[in-house]
């Protein structure tokens, strides 16, 4: 059972302070909530992504249990949890002393005013506690009716798929979504010989859609071995949602589309979290940073704030720390857009000396970092406002491991090939990029998938266990396109093995 209580007394003095602060400098929230809780509940939510009520499952405890021994052993702990929901919640550790607590408030508050202003959080559903709980008790029902272990392995399978999503789904406003099912309802195509029409949705979906509208599950009319899985080349085509397109064409049983539903929405809840880590940590350190030196710290606590967020802006050769990088592009963006580095002049400008010393005083700082905060994502980001200068002085690198010396050494310091290589790594925020290329492949009905090559090659460890469980869902062979060495190679599962075919 979890354990947080509101936060009373000198805390909620503490946040009042705080928010004070934060008005002050005219950051942009959501109502906050703070609740205390021990290290165990904070990482029980941790575990299952910051939310008190999800759907049971395994993953759920193993996260908890890795949780727990990193906290155990010391080598990981969570100063906090901020929730992207109205009212934002956040969890704050009661072990925490007076400066943490104060350090997290202030960040935590960063955090809301971006929840609530950037672009990509626009059309997310900030009723999200509600969602999840009700997610939960709909996944507990199918577990007494159908078995737990039948529909915990059938969601292992779709988990494995909810990072195949269209980025582009974030912007489609409660209209579009409308227009497009209805168009979806409304989609019927006649088959090669004109006798009969087929209906674009799953048996399945057409069923458990009834179910909704009626309020009763109502047969289906063709028997389960004739599952009416759309035979058209064009259907589907180019659609990187694969757990949409699976809701909308596979042969799946009600329960089954609706798991995959509930899953569905929750992953894009979470979607631009992931593709915003940098700016977000980076604008919550930002201003956890400027309220306290400015104004929230006392003097003898300048040393220990200095410590911890020393601590917590560490970087390693082996991974880039997106609260590091974040707040020192943010801190950037403002030194330069203060000075009036940018522009045609600027840019132009030959005078190594005159370009060090440039400073047009054009004190536009704070109000381009704020823009920033609303419309970008990380790779447009760093994409925009990475620099060579920025690299050299924050020591940005490309390293690699030297097997004669046995340790990590700088790569290239070329700025090009920095940037580059971190914008690989952002995008699709670290996953493939996959679509439907044929729903009927070969004429049998079987899903061939295409991979778009951005430079990195698949890891075909991940790809062979992720086609399996498409197999599993589809009923019938899967396939996927992918480069490799500059030649296209086709991946078949058939259900018994991994075949290739170039």
């Amino acid at each position: 059972m979890l354990r947080s209580k509101p936060i009373e007394g000198d805390l909620l003095k503490l946040q009042k302070e705080i928010q004070g602060y934060a008005d002050e400098f005219g950051l942009d929230y959501f109502p906050q909530i703070f609740e205390m809780c021990d290290y165990d509940t904070i990482n029980i939510l941790a575990a299952q992504g910051g939310f008190p009520i999800r759907y049971p499952h395994w993953k759920f405890g193993m996260d908890y249990d890795q949780l727990s021994k990193g906290y155990r052993y010391g080598i990981q702990k969570i100063y906090e949890m901020v929730i992207n929901t109205d009212p934002c919640y956040a969890y704050l550790l009661e072990v925490n002393n007076w400066l943490d607590q104060k350090l997290v408030m202030a960040h935590v508050y960063g955090h809301n005013d971006f929840f609530k202003n950037n672009t990509w959080f626009s059309n997310t559903n900030r009723n999200m506690m509600d969602i999840m709980a009700n997610n939960g008790s709909k996944i507990r029902r199918f577990m007494e009716t159908h078995g737990q272990t039948k529909v915990e392995l059938f969601i292992d399978k779709v988990l494995s798929l909810e990072n195949l999503l269209d980025m582009n789904h974030l912007f489609e406003t409660n209209e579009i979504l409308k227009s497009r099912n209805k168009k979806q309802e409304q989609f019927k195509s006649e088959s090669e010989n004109g006798n009969y029409v087929v209906d674009d949705r799953s048996q399945a979906l057409k069923s458990f859609m009834r179910t909704n509208d009626k309020g009763q599950e109502i047969s289906p009319e063709l028997p389960p071995e004739e599952e009416d899985i759309s035979a058209e080349k064009f259907v589907g085509k180019g659609e990187k949602d694969i757990l949409r397109f699976l809701i909308n064409h596979a042969p799946l049983e009600p329960w089954q589309a609706d798991v995959i539903a509930c899953l569905r929405e929750e992953a894009y809840y979470f979607l631009p979290q992931r593709i915003t880590k940098i700016m977000n940590e980076g604008w919550a350190s930002y201003w956890h940073s400027t309220i306290l030196n400015q104004k929230a710290l006392e003097p003898s606590e300048f040393i220990d704030f200095a410590s911890i967020h020393a601590g917590v802006m560490a970087m390693s050769k082996q991974n880039i720390n997106p609260y590091k990088i974040g707040i020192e592009l943010f801190r950037d963006i403002e030194f330069r857009w203060n000075t009036g580095r940018f522009g045609k002049e600027y840019n132009e400008c030959t005078d190594l000396y005159e370009k060090e010393n440039w400073d047009k005083k054009t004190n536009l700082g704070r109000q381009k970092i704020f823009e920033v905060r609303k419309s970008h994502n990380d790779i447009t980001f760093i994409h925009e406002f990475l620099t060579p200068e920025f690299c050299n002085r924050q020591k940005l690198f490309t390293y690699k491991f030297n097997p004669r010396s046995k340790r990590m050494e700088v790569d290239t310091r070329d700025f090009e090939a920095i940037k580059q290589k971190l914008l690989t790594q952002l995008a699709n925020f670290g996953s493939p990029v996959i679509e439907v290329e044929d729903a009927n492949y070969k004429n049998r009905k079987e899903l061939l998938l295409r991979h778009k090559h951005y430079g990195v090659d698949l890891d075909m460890q991940f790809a062979d266990q992720t086609m399996r469980n498409l197999f599993a869902i589809w009923k019938r062979p899967v396939s996927l396109a992918t480069a490799y060495e500059d030649k296209e190679v086709i991946f078949t599962f058939d259900g018994k093995e991994l075949k290739t075919a170039s």
